[in-house]
């Protein structure tokens, strides 16, 4: 690993540690590195941070980490995760309001079957703004949805949808949520 992305996981580690202090923070050695977060008090689900999720253009002022929110600590999580990462930095530069199929359900039994890469709305700029030493990184949600979501975000924009959601008062942890569409 280069100087630089040892240094920029050092220092995402750092910001979701003090971000999420009073939560048991676990680092699983995966690629990326994945940090899993407990429940603690600024909530009751398990969160999970990609460190060092570099894209071929890192390094120019801004890198890009991504968080999943679930209702339960599982490696799955991790994995997706991994998936995600190798997918931006396969050249599919992710960022907000961009979306992924899963393929399958977000969980067995669960109508969300994609992802919608997003700000993090459940902790805010706070988590979301994470200065590096060579600029700084964007942590952004992957949040599931379902395929019904996705299409209507085409047909009337991402912020129709996300109108939607909070008016539907979405739990975003919870896999088996229905559909707001």
């Amino acid at each position: 690993m280069s100087a630089a992305r040892t240094a920029a996981v050092a220092a995402v580690e750092s910001h979701v540690r003090a971000f999420f202090e009073g939560h048991p923070v676990e680092a699983v050695e995966h690629d990326p590195r994945v940090l899993v977060v407990g429940p603690g008090p600024r909530g009751g689900g398990w969160t999970y941070v990609t460190t060092g999720c570099r894209s071929a253009t890192a390094g120019q002022g801004q890198d890009v980490e991504f968080v999943i929110t679930a209702h339960v600590r599982d490696r799955r999580f991790v994995e997706l995760l991994a998936v995600i990462a190798r997918h931006h930095r396969g050249g599919h530069r992710l960022g907000p309001e961009h979306s992924l199929p899963l393929g399958e359900p977000w969980v067995p039994g669960s109508a969300c079957d994609h992802l919608l890469i997003s700000l993090p709305y459940l902790y805010g700029p706070g988590l979301e703004h994470c200065p590096l030493p060579e600029g700084h990184a964007r942590l952004l949600w992957a949040l599931p949805v379902t395929a019904a979501e996705i299409g209507y975000r085409r047909r009337h924009g991402h912020d129709a949808l996300e109108r939607l959601f909070d008016e539907a008062a979405i739990v975003p942890t919870d896999p088996f949520r229905a559909s707001v569409v």
